[in-house]
Order: structure tokens, then C-alpha cells, then sequence
């Protein structure tokens, strides 16, 4: 299984796979072409109302991602598509945050990984 990330401003490679658009929202002045998608994945992204709660506050983060998982939890049909796909072939899940190291890619990355795992 191989998850990689990439911000929404870097380029689309061939070494990327299937690209998935993982935000509830479009990054903004981003063309459709320019991001080379093969899904806009909305149901796994946050919440509205917790992506706002958290506002990439880094004091925020652990918690954030604890509500995250909550949400993805009560999303199994979603999360298990998404864990075929990625079992299937390597793929890249796009974001649209500034913060490379805190936002709805790296912790859907995180819970992705732990579900497959406990799967096999």
C-alpha cells in the first residue's frame, strides 16, 4: 500500500497514481485541469464544522484528528472504497492547506494506514 501526499500547488506527476482530492471545499484559484484529479473524494474530508473548528491551529492538532477519525468511523462505506483503491495502486491524496505537516490529508494518510493494516 502505498499513500503519498501533495499540496494542490505542486504539480501532478506520473509517479502520483490516482490522485484524490481529499478537501470538502476546491483549493481556490486552482484549475480542474491543473490538478489532474481521478476523484474528489468530499465524504472523507472533514466535517465544515470541524475543519473551522480547527482553523490549522497547531495547539489544536492531536484533538483535531482525534473528531477526524470519529467522523471517518461513521464512514465505513467511503473508508473501505478508499482502502481498496489504495491496496490496488499507489496513491497520492491532494490537499489544499498551506501546512504541510497539519491538515485533512495527513490525518486521513494516518487513519488509511491503520485501517489497512488492520485488515490484512
Amino acid at each position: 500500500m502505498t499513500v503519498s501526499l501533495k499540496s494542490s500547488r505542486e504539480r501532478p506527476a506520473d509517479t502520483d497514481g490516482y490522485r484524490i482530492l481529499v478537501d470538502r471545499i476546491w483549493p481556490r484559484g486552482i484549475s480542474k485541469k491543473a490538478l489532474a484529479l481521478d476523484e474528489w473524494a468530499k465524504e472523507i474530508a472533514p466535517t465544515t464544522e470541524l475543519r473551522k473548528w480547527f482553523g490549522h491551529d497547531h495547539s489544536k492538532w492531536q484533538e483535531f484528528k482525534h473528531r477526524y477519525f470519529r467522523e471517518l468511523d461513521e464512514r465505513p462505506n467511503a473508508i473501505a472504497r478508499l482502502v481498496e483503491t489504495v491496496r490496488r495502486q499507489p496513491t497520492t491524496l491532494v490537499f489544499g492547506a498551506r501546512d504541510v505537516d497539519r491538515n485533512n490529508a495527513v490525518a486521513p494518510k494516518e487513519y488509511l494506514e491503520r485501517n489497512a493494516a488492520r485488515q490484512d
